[in-house]
């Protein structure tokens, strides 16, 4: 039921203010109770920026909040002094804690740490997901989703990097100083990419319950793909593609090591003794180095290896040690020498990440011509290589001076080699993939692993309805059926001339023909070739019968009005001269007549 009243017109404010309708359905519960109202969009009515600055304090309020619970924790089972005097001194190590989170390196006494856990990036990236995906709703449904996402991510990203860099110089102490710059950068890239994918998920989310309409349908962060054009969203797939093949390899080596050296971890630990509570906390500073060490073993399936020191080596090639320092997962690495043959099947990871990529890449979007299959999927492989040196960036850097200020896999090495291997397989299997494509006939149906996922899956048999036997129906007597007769067809005339014969028409300039008898053919030349069909001979006229001349008519008299007149004798007819040309030629409905002109014959 309507809410305006008879004879009121609705305004388009009204219609759109969820508040407006839900204070009339609240004075007049009757009419409208069947109707629930939506409720109001978040941070409606607001100006962008006003909206990011309060997604920024919460996303940053609730960061401290949880690390400052699990510095507390640490400060009172370790010693008073190790996380700092007071508790002034926690609240500014959680801070240091929540800037690390971010990437955002320190520097103390004895040099730069810059080796920061990947795995920590997990709280302040679902909090930004969750800011930016509050923000869009409060716009509503875009007309312009790629720039409405963009300008959400910036206003998010902008006060909540400035936020960052006002508590790094806060917190900024002789002993321990974090990097203004770093903090303002980490966050700001950290809060474009994580509010970015949470407003663009938001998006793709609206889109999709607009067009399901009450369908349930899937609208995770595979959907997201659905706001790339066509060339880049394959690129994207081919490169998510060959970093998970090389993230599982990278995954498999390091479990593989952990598992072969479980012994020497558990030598550590019993040195370091952390008891209960300092053993939570180190498990879960072993977890959030897990990414990082995953990213090395990609470093070392790739070639080029990593670092645990200067002068150090990890990869294929051999082993290179020297003091490490005592951290329950570095025991896992091998021993010094040459490196495990086991280990070495790990080089094949490359190559089946780039052959994934590639056909990724070409089943998304293939090619028309099949020179340019392999380049898509080269450029995939290159693309994989730019994202595995940015990750080996991350994973390493120093951890104070002196020997340990190189720790971690070089950048530019791993990138490299990772876009010539994964690059040269994609190539190929994208040119491979293609090739099957375009050879395929275009009326094949899907391959049959397609079609079995729209099936439905089969009911178990305790969920089967059993089947109930129904009698048959009495049989129906069939009345018979009359079939009209035809009615007969009619027969053909036999004078009727056939479909395709025709009768040619007599001459129309042909001279005439005496009465009593037949007249000789005038054109017997054109009529020679076909004979024409006998003429039925004219019945001979009776001859009148004789009577006597009336006296009138005697002796060859007339009489004309009383006067006796004397029959003349008939004067002969004048003959016409003979023309020049007795013969002439008509046309006359396609056929051609020659004319004579014969003698009258008397």
């Amino acid at each position: 039921m309507s809410d305006v009243r008879p004879g009121q017109r609705a305004t388009p404010e009204a219609a759109r203010d969820p508040r407006g309708a839900r204070g009339e359905a609240a004075r007049r519960p009757g009419k409208a109770r069947g109707a629930r109202p939506a409720p109001p969009p978040p941070g409606n009515g607001r100006p962008l920026y006003v909206t990011g600055l309060v997604a920024a304090l919460w996303c940053v309020g609730i960061g401290l909040t949880v690390l400052t619970t699990v510095t507390l924790l640490g400060w009172v089972a370790a010693p008073k002094t190790a996380l700092g005097h007071g508790l002034p001194g926690v609240f500014r190590t959680a801070v240091n804690f929540w800037l690390v989170s971010h990437h955002a390196g320190f520097s103390y006494g004895h040099g730069r740490v810059g080796l920061l856990p990947l795995g920590v990036l997990v709280l302040p990236g679902a909090l930004l997901y969750r800011g930016g995906a509050w923000m869009i709703r409060g716009l509503g449904l875009p007309d312009r989703p790629r720039i409405a996402v963009a300008h959400v991510a910036t206003a998010l990203a902008v006060p909540y990097a400035l936020l960052a860099m006002l508590m790094a110089l806060a917190v900024s102490a002789p002993e321990l100083h974090p990097s203004a710059w770093q903090a303002l950068l980490a966050c700001f890239l950290v809060a474009v990419i994580a509010g970015g994918l949470g407003a663009a998920r938001a998006v793709v989310a609206a889109q999709v319950a607009a067009e399901a309409r009450g369908r349930r349908v899937r609208s995770g962060l595979g959907a997201l793909l659905r706001l790339l054009p066509d060339r880049p969203r394959s690129l994207v797939i081919g490169v998510a593609g060959s970093v998970a093949v090389l993230a599982a390899a990278g995954a498999v080596l390091v479990g593989g090591s952990l598992a072969t050296h479980m012994s020497e971890s558990d030598r550590v630990y019993d040195l370091l003794a952390p008891g209960i509570v300092g053993g939570v906390l180190l498990l879960l500073v072993e977890l959030a180095f897990l990414p990082n060490a995953v990213i090395w073993g990609i470093a070392y399936a790739v070639g080029p290896g990593f670092a645990v020191g200067a002068g150090t080596s990890v990869s294929p090639t051999g082993v290179f040690l020297d003091t490490v320092p005592a951290f329950p997962p570095l025991a896992a690495l091998p021993e010094p020498g040459p490196a495990p043959a086991v280990s070495l099947l790990a080089l094949a990871a490359p190559f089946v990440a780039g052959a994934v990529g590639g056909v990724l890449t070409i089943r998304t979007m293939p090619s028309a011509t099949s020179e340019a299959a392999p380049l898509w999927g080269f450029m995939s492989g290159t693309l994989t290589g730019a994202v595995v040196a940015v990750l080996a960036a991350l994973s390493g850097g120093p951890l104070g001076g002196g020997r340990m200020a190189t720790v971690g896999p070089s950048a530019w090495q791993v990138g490299l080699m990772a876009a010539l291997e994964v690059g040269i397989s994609a190539a190929i299997a994208a040119w491979a993939a293609n090739w099957r494509i375009l050879r395929r006939p275009e009326g094949e149906e899907e391959p049959v692993r397609r079609r079995r996922r729209g099936k439905r899956k089969a009911k178990p048999a305790a969920a089967r309805t059993p089947e109930v036997a129904v009698p048959p129906p009495p049989p129906v007597p069939e009345e018979p059926r009359t079939v009209p007769e035809e009615p007969p067809a009619p027969r053909p005339s036999p004078y009727a001339p056939g479909p395709l014969e025709f009768e040619e028409a007599e001459p129309v300039l042909a001279p005439r023909r005496p009465r009593g008898r037949r007249a000789p053919d005038p054109l017997p030349e054109l009529i020679a070739d076909e004979p024409a069909p006998p003429e039925p001979e004219p019945e001979p006229e009776p001859e009148p019968e004789p009577r006597e001349p009336e006296p009138d008519e005697r002796d060859g008299k007339v009489v004309l009005e009383g006067h006796i007149v004397e029959d003349p004798e008939p004067e002969p007819e004048p003959v016409p001269p003979p023309r020049e040309d007795p013969e002439r030629t008509e046309n006359r409905g396609g056929a051609i007549y020659v004319l004579r002109e014969e003698p009258r014959r008397d």
